[in-house]
C-alpha cells in the first residue's frame, strides 16, 4: 500500500513553561526543544512508523531546517522525490508546553505556501491521499481532484478548520477533526458535550463521508456513511505532553485503514498510537 501525504513541514520551537502567558506577560520557561513538524510531516512519519508505505510531497526552504528535515522523512523510509525546494525560509512554528502537558503554537508557513501542485503527480500504487489545511486552499483543491481523477480515496484531516467552505470538505472519504475544529465548523460552541449530535451535523455537511471527532481524553465520536455515531473511550495513558498526538492518531489510521483494517479497528490502532506518544513511549 502507498499512502501519499500532501502538507506542511514546520521546524518546530516547543518551549516549556509553568502555564500559557497572558497578553503583555513574560514567563520563564524550564526548557526549549528544536523538533520535526508540520502537520503533513507528522503525520507521514506516523502512518510510516505504523507500517505504511508512504510519500511525501510539500516543500521547504533553503536553509538548515528544511535539509533536516528532509533527512529526518528520508530516515523513516519515506518517499521524498515529491518534496520541492525554494530559496526562503522553511516553515516554522513556535509552541509553548504547560505543566498539564496542553499546549499553545504560532505556525509561520513560508515555503509551504509555495507548493506547485502542478509539479505533483501521485505515485505508482497509491490507495490513499492524506490532506491537512495548512497548505493553500488552491493547492488543496488541485490535489483533491487529482485524486478524485485517479479514484484514490481522501483522508482529510480539516486543521486548522478556520476558512474551510463547504467546497473544501467535498469528495472527501474520511473527514477527521477534533472538537474545536469541529466546532468550527459547525459553528457552535466548543463546549458542546453532544459529540453524537456534532457527527451527525458533519455528515449533513459532508454527506457520503466517513466523520472522525477526537476528543482527547474523552475518547473519539465516529461514523461511517449512513451510520449512527459511535463512541470509543480513550485509552489509558499517563499525559506528558498532548503535542502532535492528534498527528499520530491521523496517521496510525491511515496507515491501518489503507491496510483494510475495519474503521473501527483502523480508530482503536490510532488511539493506542496516540496513548503511546501523549504518555513518551516513543
Amino acid at each position: 500500500m502507498t499512502i501519499l501525504v500532501v502538507g506542511a513541514l514546520h521546524w518546530d520551537v516547543v518551549v516549556r513553561a509553568p502555564r500559557l502567558p497572558h497578553i503583555d506577560e513574560t514567563l520563564r520557561g524550564s526548557s526549549v526543544a528544536y523538533q520535526f513538524g508540520g502537520k503533513g510531516g507528522n503525520q507521514a512519519i506516523a502512518a510510516a512508523r505504523a507500517g505504511a508505505d508512504v510519500a511525501f510531497a510539500g516543500r521547504i526552504g533553503s536553509d538548515q531546517a528544511g535539509a533536516e528535515m528532509k533527512r529526518r522523512l528520508t530516515e523513516a523510509g519515506i518517499d521524498v522525490s515529491g518534496l520541492q525546494a525554494g530559496p526562503d525560509a522553511s516553515g516554522m512554528s513556535a509552541a509553548i508546553v504547560d505543566e498539564d502537558g496542553n499546549y499553545g503554537a504560532v505556525i509561520v508557513s513560508a515555503e509551504n505556501h509555495k507548493f506547485d501542485a502542478d509539479l505533483m503527480s501521485l505515485p505508482g500504487g497509491c490507495q490513499m491521499v492524506l490532506l491537512q489545511n495548512e497548505m493553500t486552499h488552491a493547492v488543496l483543491r488541485q490535489v483533491k481532484q487529482k485524486a478524485v481523477d485517479a479514484g484514490v480515496p481522501i483522508v482529510f484531516n480539516a486543521a486548522p478548520a478556520p476558512g474551510l467552505t463547504g467546497e473544501d470538505l467535498q469528495s472527501v472519504d474520511v473527514l477527521i477533526v477534533n472538537r474545536l475544529e469541529a466546532s468550527d465548523l459547525l459553528g457552535h460552541d466548543p463546549l458542546d458535550t453532544d459529540w453524537a449530535g456534532s457527527v451527525r451535523r458533519l455528515q449533513t455537511l459532508v454527506p457520503g463521508s466517513a466523520i472522525i471527532v477526537t476528543l482527547g481524553g474523552d475518547g473519539v465520536c465516529s461514523a461511517r456513511s449512513g451510520q449512527a455515531p459511535r463512541h470509543q473511550p480513550a485509552k489509558k495513558a499517563v499525559v506528558r505532553s498532548t503535542h502532535g498526538a492528534g498527528d499520530v492518531f491521523v496517521g496510525a489510521f491511515a496507515a491501518a485503514y489503507a491496510d483494510d483494517a475495519p474503521f473501527e479497528t483502523a480508530i482503536e490502532k490510532a488511539q493506542t498510537a496516540a496513548a503511546e506518544h501523549v504518555s513518551g513511549n516513543r
